[in-house]
């Protein structure tokens, strides 16, 4: 009999249905003590119990997720002198440990560059390291296309 593999999924918020929205808000109430109950949270944001039981265990924010993880981001990097040197201090400035660093030849004036680290020891959340990132001049996209163990 086959092995039960249980997939996930980097969805935006915005396109959530509003009870994973309503139910992810109350799970952060709860952890920042801005509800001291369930009951509170729930009522706070307009959801049944029921509705938050059935789903509290299956939605979290990515920052969690990615917690003591490997991470492999994409990046579209302008060919100028230090931008993939100040992404690679950004990281380890946020205790990121970069694994594999892969940069493909500029084309166009942009170079395509993919870059893994551990996130074990990250200072902060992988979601501010990445809005960080896309801040730096001469970086003009971010993305993750993995997260592993």
């Amino acid at each position: 009999m086959a092995e039960r593999q249980d997939n996930f999924y980097l969805v935006q918020e915005n396109v959530l249905p509003q009870v994973l929205q309503k139910t992810a808000k109350a799970k952060e109430m709860l952890k920042k003590g801005d509800a001291k109950t369930i009951n509170e949270a729930v009522y706070a944001v307009g959801i049944s119990r029921g509705a938050f039981y059935k789903y509290r265990d299956f939605i979290f924010p990515f920052r969690e997720a990615s917690k003591g993880k490997i991470i492999t981001i994409s990046l579209l990097l302008e060919h100028t002198s230090g931008v993939l040197s100040e992404v690679l201090k950004a990281i380890a400035d946020a205790r990121g440990n970069v694994l594999t660093i892969n940069q493909g030849i500029p084309l166009q004036g942009v170079a395509n560059a993919s870059i893994s680290f551990e996130t074990a020891n990250l200072e902060g959340d992988v979601d501010d390291l990445l809005l960080l990132l896309g801040r730096i001049a001469g970086v003009r996209r971010v993305e993750v296309v993995g997260c592993s163990v």
